[in-house]
């Protein structure tokens, strides 16, 4: 076994050794890119020097290191492209990619990956490109410490700012995306991180994945988006310690599932978004550990849902705490922490001695007529919740918290 690793370290220092490193600068022996990359070997290193340079959509097609020293700027020549990877082991390292222009017959990118692997996109700057990274059949990758800015106003003149398509086993962590149409965008991607990202004022989605099972997404702030996430048709979904904030208006959600099976919603927090999370014909999840803060809604259920676990949870300050849309099947309230309880604890166990419904009747009128909105804070509202309370009609009595805290859940 020695002689095995002490043969393929002798080969790897033979490898290194062989690598050159190619310096394109102005007053360089290679005063362009493409100068470079044609004279470059596998294994070898393009150190990029400041400047701006124009690129027409070179192919990578050999596993090399491309370094970007400070100030050092790819723009699109013509507006399309810049880079398509179609090579295994490439990375890009510290490079700013501007002037991808808008396409509506092609989804143009700053670097698009194309069928490869083992990949490493890493402290690059994105500035108003259409898409700005693509991963397209790609596997094994990295797309860590970026930042992606966009200018996008309408939703059909904007791009994703990162884009995934039939993809395994990525890591996209610690990127900063705004002002594009979804900041991250998964379709058909498997087995993969979303972790300590920042996706703000994107029009559409902060992060927008359909079709994508067993991945995970931990401590991601998603701020001020259209709606914060969307996920849909999944399965075996990790959603962790994120954040989801002032994601608001009309038709905003911080989180929206439509047809998620078995997955854990732990440890977030949801604050002042117009409904924390909306759940539509989606099975088998835990929410546990979440703190709801001053939302219009908490969660909103429409059909469809069965076998969920609500339980330990902090439901603080909320307009509405919950909204019921149709029938709960199988589904456990339980241990929560509800800031509008009004019971009372006379066995000192830490638990309510009576339960606490979270739907009013108020939440179905606003949920038909949201002008109603103007009457949240008046007296016929108590009025009318108090009456719905004593005599139920409307709000379903299946779905209730029987032994609610008494104190926050830390």
């Amino acid at each position: 076994m020695k002689k095995v690793w002490f043969s393929i370290g002798f080969l790897l220092g033979i490898l290194s050794a062989l690598a050159n490193t190619h310096q394109v600068c102005a007053t360089c022996v290679h005063a362009s890119f493409q100068q470079a990359y044609e004279v470059s070997a596998e294994g070898d290193t393009i150190l990029i020097m400041e400047g701006e340079y124009s690129v027409e959509n070179i192919v990578i097609d050999k596993a090399i290191t491309l370094i970007g020293k400070q100030g050092a700027t790819f723009v699109a020549a013509s507006g399309g492209e810049i880079l398509t990877i179609v090579s295994d082991g490439v990375t890009i390292d510290g490079l700013t990619f501007t002037g991808v222009e808008t396409n509506y017959l092609k989804e143009n990118a700053g670097i698009r990956i194309r069928r490869s692997k083992e990949f490493r996109i890493a402290n690059c700057r994105f500035d108003q490109c259409f898409f700005a990274i693509y991963l397209e059949r790609a596997r094994n990758g990295e797309v860590e410490g970026n930042r992606i800015m966009g200018d996008a106003v309408r939703e059909a003149d904007s791009g994703n700012g990162i884009h995934a398509w039939y993809c395994d086993s990525l890591m996209i962590v610690d990127n900063t995306i705004t002002g594009h149409r979804d900041g991250v965008y998964f379709e058909f991607v498997d087995n993969s991180l979303i972790s300590d990202n920042y996706s703000y004022s994107n029009i559409r989605y902060g992060l927008h994945f359909m079709f994508s099972n067993d991945d995970q997404y931990f401590r991601n702030r998603f701020e001020n988006n259209g709606v914060g996430v969307a996920v849909m048709f999944s399965r075996r979904i990790e959603m962790k310690e994120n954040d989801f904030h002032k994601n608001w208006g009309n038709a905003a959600y911080g989180l929206l599932l439509k047809e998620i099976y078995d997955a854990e919603i732990i440890d977030n927090t949801f604050s002042e978004n117009s409904v924390a999370i909306f759940v539509e014909g989606s099975n088998r999840i835990q929410y546990d550990r979440n703190d709801f803060i001053r939302n219009g809604w908490a969660i909103k259920f429409s059909g469809g849902c069965e076998e969920n676990n609500i339980v330990n949870n902090n439901f603080l300050y909320n307009s509405l705490d919950m909204l019921v849309s149709a029938q709960l099947y199988n589904n456990t309230v339980e241990n929560n922490y509800w800031s509008a309880y009004s019971g009372y604890d006379l066995d000192k166990d830490g638990l309510g001695d009576v339960p606490y419904y979270p739907v009013s009747l108020f939440s179905y009128v606003m949920n038909q007529v949201p002008e109603s909105v103007i009457l949240l804070r008046s007296l016929f509202v108590d009025i009318v919740n108090f009456a719905e309370k004593v005599s139920p009609v409307f709000t379903p009595r299946d779905v209730f918290d029987p032994a609610p805290k008494m104190s926050r859940v830390l």
